[in-house]
């Protein structure tokens, strides 16, 4: 690992800033999903992603928070809602995670921070897997789709990619 991965490590990769629903929900729409898959939110803040999965579409959510505060306050949002037996939320660092069984990753990450995540995706998701990006590209990655979405009074940029054949693991 290099000093700048170990610097921006110990940080966050993005502030917290929320997706507003309208652009939650395209986000999940946009991803296809399917009866029996699993999302993964990195930097889930408050949890909506993974409540409108759990709740709209009905499949797995799991989110990744670096505060300890917001992925406290989710779980018990989950809790709540009677959604925890299809959503939950690990306290700790989106670099650390097994995104092993992940069919779907959301991000709404700054585009440095996409660009030190970029690698993690390559060698931990399987082809056919979607990851949708709120506002910001992976650089290098050609997108299948780029949505433009007005919602709360600015537009919004949603990519969406999908995971080829060629980063199939050896």
């Amino acid at each position: 690992m290099c000093a700048q991965e170990a610097q921006v490590k110990a940080q966050s990769l993005a502030p917290y800033v929320g997706s507003p629903v309208p652009v939650v929900e395209r986000m999940l729409e946009l991803a296809n999903l399917r009866p029996g898959e699993t999302v993964y939110d990195l930097g889930c803040g408050d949890g909506r992603i993974l409540i409108v999965a759990a709740q709209k579409h009905r499949v797995k959510a799991v989110g990744v928070e670096l505060s300890e505060r917001l992925a406290k306050s989710t779980s018990e949002s989950l809790k709540k809602l009677g959604l925890s037996d299809l959503a939950s939320v690990i306290h700790g660092d989106l670099m650390e995670v097994n995104l092993a069984d992940a069919d779907v990753v959301t991000l709404y990450l700054l585009r440095d921070s996409n660009d030190l995540l970029r690698p993690k995706l390559e060698k931990s998701l399987h082809p056919g897997a979607r990851i949708i990006s709120h506002d910001y590209e992976i650089r290098g990655w050609r997108p299948t789709a780029v949505e433009h979405l007005e919602a709360s009074k600015r537009d919004h940029k949603i990519y969406v990619y999908t995971v080829p054949m060629s980063f199939a693991k050896k």
